[in-house]
């Protein structure tokens, strides 16, 4: 059953004649020095009707009657504006007619015609405000009142505060707003006074604040970054709204505006590439990337769409996964471009069909297990899928002439401590060696944790705050470096395009985060109390984890490029003969399922590995002489 209207619009109608007859008669006392001769009512009379038909004819046309009253806008008054001055042009055409072909009198005096239209716009539009505000003050009415600051006093801040004012799970209160723009300060924005953002922290401290929206589109990571910490010093829940091409039909609801998410105060100022460079490279080339379905494969495959390559071909054993890729980039237009393929790495004869059927000319190898402590309580899946997978896929590359390979690693493989670590450092020795009689120039990558992606801590702790707790720590004192996806994908590509073969391209990831510290301010962000609504629970370190990443990227073990965020790691050369008798053992290994003599050989491949915490450690010390 349909819902009935609050009010029929027929009344709106009867109401706003009601208002244009009261607007007439007070333009004939004001015209008339509130002593109207009788024979100008005589003459007025006779074409009341006629007034009164043109009013409403301009009403109908306009469809004033169809506006919802209780959310009139600025759009809403220019129209009913606009409306009442075309009545009484109206007015005056009809003067003029009768003057001149009838009997030479006015429809109505000119002066009452103008002063006419100003009474009766002004009465519309004041009479649909008070109606809005009394709407509004009843929807606030017996509910709680939420103090809130803006941070933005610009359009965006404007929508905001509108935005509240509609919102009837609350009654909104908007004390002040804070900008950051000098010229908008000391101002009044709808009745309310635009603060410096120097002043936010006094505001807080005076305690009468619940909430401050970040209401600007795109913020100064700094700038956020004070605001947040201010807000969560104070103990107010700090929230934002989302970027304008995610607002519901162009429009802002209460609903989206959210809390602060803890990748925008880890992010960095976006990088900027040499996109011209980067677009030569990948466009129009038959590309390849393995692990399509996970973070960083479905990221590339979403960058190289945009850089125009020919043909991308995404590889994945993830059905659903590639899947909603796959879904994703047929909606932005890139469906003529995708080849989309359920093949795993490990399978050389599978590999080998897509190769020969697709002949990537670039492979991004991004497939690879990167769970620690699975990995670790796993070792022949680990040895299975990040080495000799990604020596199936590189040895295909070079086999059927790419031109380039790119082998996507990780910090743990730099002085590894777990199984998954060594079996990435194994991988990049197993590429590194394939440059002897190949004309595919192989590079490698490495970087550390991706914001965001699956079953990285972040989403972890999201999940455990939802449910009341508690967060797990591994560690008081563990840290681990973070960069975006996106951030990190632009590096990969960059660093593919400035590599010639054989570097290890290490990514400058800015400073550690320690991991307890995340957590408690994503307590806080979540508008709660670490300690007393949730509880951080230390667990202890994972088998295989350690306290803290590594990079190499220092002066001592790296060697600059023309991008300062990228660096070519120093590494030591590997022995080939060692290296393709270790690969034959590892094979042999996995077919027996002996995942300790597995650990032995990764331990003698990479001498560097020492276990954590798992019980592989006692591989460490070295064998006794017989």
């Amino acid at each position: 059953m349909a819902k009935q209207r609050l009010f029929p619009r027929w009344g709106v109608l009867v109401i706003d004649l009601v208002q244009c007859l009261i607007a007439l008669a007070a333009a004939y006392l004001l015209r008339f020095n509130f002593q109207v001769p009788a024979h100008e009512v005589a003459l007025l009379l006779p074409v009341l009707p006629l007034f009164l038909a043109i009013r409403l004819g301009s009403f109908l046309v306009a469809g004033t009657q169809r506006v919802m009253v209780r959310h009139t806008n600025t759009d809403d008054a220019r129209k009913i504006f606009l409306t009442v001055l075309g009545g009484s042009f109206a007015f005056g055409v009809a003067s003029a007619v009768r003057y001149w072909t009838v009997d030479q009198l006015y429809f109505l005096p000119t002066s009452v015609i103008v002063i006419d239209f100003l009474g009766t716009a002004m009465l519309l539009i004041a009479s649909r405000i008070a109606f809005k505000l009394r709407y509004l003050r009843s929807k606030g009415a017996g509910k709680n009142v939420v103090t809130v600051v803006i941070h933005g006093a610009g359009e965006a801040g404007l929508i905001t505060k509108r935005t509240l004012e509609r919102e009837g799970s609350a009654k909104y209160k908007v004390l002040a707003f804070v900008d950051d723009d000098e010229r908008r300060t000391g101002k009044s924005l709808e009745g309310v006074m635009v603060q410096p953002t120097t002043r936010l922290e006094a505001l807080l401290a005076e305690g009468d604040v619940d909430q401050v929206i970040i209401a600007i589109q795109r913020p100064d990571p700094e700038n956020r970054r004070r605001v947040v910490d201010a807000c969560m010093a104070a103990k107010v829940r700090v929230l934002t709204i989302p970027p304008v091409s995610d607002w519901i039909n162009g429009q802002l609801s209460a609903g989206q505006i959210q809390e602060v998410r803890i990748e925008d105060l880890l992010g960095r100022p976006v990088i900027h590439l040499d996109q011209a460079d980067v677009r030569a490279l990948f466009a129009g080339k038959r590309v390849l990337v393995t692990g399509a379905a996970g973070s960083i494969g479905s990221e590339l495959a979403r960058q190289l769409a945009q850089l125009g390559a020919a043909e991308l071909v995404l590889v994945d054993v993830a059905e659903s996964g590639l899947y909603d890729v796959e879904m994703e980039l047929r909606g932005k237009g890139a469906g003529e471009q995708l080849r989309v393929l359920i093949a795993d790495v490990r399978d050389r004869e599978r590999m080998k069909t897509v190769f020969a059927a697709h002949l990537p000319q670039v492979v991004f190898h991004a497939a690879a297990y990167k769970h620690v402590p699975l990995m670790e309580a796993q070792p022949g899946e680990a040895v299975h899928t990040n080495i000799l997978g990604t020596r199936t896929v590189a040895e295909l590359a070079c086999a059927h002439g790419a031109e380039r390979f790119v082998l996507i690693s990780t910090d743990k493989a730099v002085n590894p401590t777990s199984v998954m670590g060594a079996s990435k450092r194994v991988a990049e020795q197993v590429v590194s060696s394939l440059r002897a009689g190949c004309a595919t120039a192989f590079v490698t990558t490495r970087f550390g944790n991706v914001l965001g992606s699956s079953g990285s801590v972040i989403p972890l702790f999201r999940k455990q705050i939802a449910a009341g707790g508690p967060v797990t720590v591994t560690h008081p004192e563990v840290t681990r470096f973070f960069m975006t996806i996106p951030e990190a994908c632009r590096l990969v590509l960059e660093a593919a395009t400035m590599g010639k073969g054989g570097e290890i391209y290490v990514f400058d990831m800015g400073e550690p985060v320690r991991i307890a510290e995340l957590a408690d301010k994503m307590i806080r962000l979540s508008g709660l109390e670490p300690g007393r609504d949730i509880e951080v629970a230390f667990t202890g370190l994972r088998p295989g984890e350690k306290l803290y990443e590594e990079l190499l990227a220092t002066a001592e073990n790296t060697l600059p490029t023309h991008h300062p965020r990228i660096l070519i790691g120093k590494v030591r050369d590997n022995d080939p003969e060692a290296l393709r008798n270790g690969l034959k053992e590892l094979e042999q290994l996995i077919h027996q399922g002996d995942g300790a003599s597995m650990v032995k050989v990764l331990k003698r491949l990479v001498p560097e590995y020492r276990s954590h915490n798992s019980a592989f450690s006692s591989f460490d010390s070295p064998p006794e002489k017989a």
